[in-house]
């Protein structure tokens, strides 16, 4: 596993830290880990989404119309 150093928290994020870990019941370097673990995966489902959304919006041709513009041409038959 790979480890990290994190230089410099200000000491009210770390004291956030601790509380949040003593609640959980963890120590603070596990809810750290889970926190950062969380983070990463969040930004990879994010990721891999914006991918399909791009890749949906190529495929599907012209984007719809907008909806003021709809209702303008059906009052004006």
């Amino acid at each position: 596993m790979a480890q990290i150093l994190v230089r410099d928290l200000k000491p009210e994020a770390v004291e956030q830290l601790k509380l949040m870990a003593k609640r959980r019941g963890r120590s603070l370097q596990v809810e750290v880990k889970e926190l950062l673990e969380e983070i990463a995966e969040r930004n990879s489902r994010l990721h891999e989404f914006l991918k399909f959304a791009a890749e949906m919006r190529r495929v599907s041709g012209p984007q719809a119309t907008d909806s003021v513009e709809i209702l303008r041409r059906d009052r004006e038959r």
